[in-house]
């Protein structure tokens, strides 16, 4: 679990986080969702550590991430796995190669365990039969489950994912969507995942905080989307007319009704 309280995080004399608090949870994908420049991105670089906030805390499990010491930091870095929206796949290595490349920097496994590791985690995501591969070989969806195969390499208790769906059709972003979804269950991780994919927020989403202006503005599940009187939420979420319309059709409610 990572508990956020009161994060503030400032540049200079602009503001961008706003005493946010929110609670992510093991074994349930959360997802942090929000309009372009409304602060998720730096949110989630203040959990990784990529940002220092300029006040408030970072809590794994307890631990205050702020307060650690640079070693500190490093031991539970190794605690994480990321998944970038690039996929961020070293172009001149194998893909087994990729996969292995956190167990050569951080593990004490021998080379034929790191092997048989990387290639229980790509079978993981369905992709042992192209461990010989390089990523320019394979398509963007399979770099991605490569990129989920490398950060679950280490069995991380948090699993980061910066729009993990980005530049996919919607038939392989459900792909993605799905192994992530059970890759959280199966190792009970806390899996945070920044997202502009309604698909993704509507399909996966057990746990939403919704940030507007800098500030958390709500938090609920995917279910609980459909019935919200948030105006801010609701105008995100459904921005289409269609989707306003398939929206009145399963509640009920008229998009006039949201005030």
């Amino acid at each position: 679990m990572i508990e956020i309280k009161n994060l503030c995080k400032a540049f200079e004399d602009k503001e961008v986080l706003h005493n946010v608090s929110a609670v992510f949870e093991n074994g349930k994908t959360n997802l942090i969702i929000g309009q372009s420049g409304s602060g998720k991105t730096v949110l989630m670089k203040n959990l990784v550590g990529l940002l220092d906030p300029t006040s408030g805390q970072v809590l794994y499990d307890g631990r205050d991430f702020c307060a650690m010491s640079k070693k500190e930091k490093i031991h539970l870095r190794r605690e994480m796995g990321m998944i970038f929206q690039s996929a961020a796949l070293f172009d001149s290595l194998s893909v087994l190669e990729n996969v292995m490349f956190p167990l050569d920097m951080f593990s004490n496994m021998n080379y034929r365990e790191r092997v048989k590791r990387a290639q229980e985690c790509l079978d993981r995501v369905n992709l042992v039969e192209a461990q010989s591969k390089y990523p320019g070989e394979i398509s963007g969806g399979m770099q991605k489950r490569v990129a989920i195969a490398r950060a679950i390499a280490l069995n991380p208790q948090y699993l980061f994912c910066d729009e993990p769906n980005s530049g996919l059709d919607p038939k392989t972003s459900l792909v993605i969507d799905e192994l992530l979804s059970s890759i959280t269950k199966e190792y009970n991780t806390t899996t945070i995942i920044n997202t502009h994919d309604m698909n993704s927020v509507m399909g996966i989403g057990e746990n939403i905080i919704f940030i507007y202006q800098g500030r958390k503005d709500w938090q609920g599940c995917s279910a609980e989307i459909l019935e919200s009187t948030n105006k801010r939420l609701t105008d995100f979420i459904f921005a289409s007319d269609l989707l306003k319309e398939m929206r009145s059709a399963v509640t009920g409610h008229h998009p006039k009704d949201n005030t």
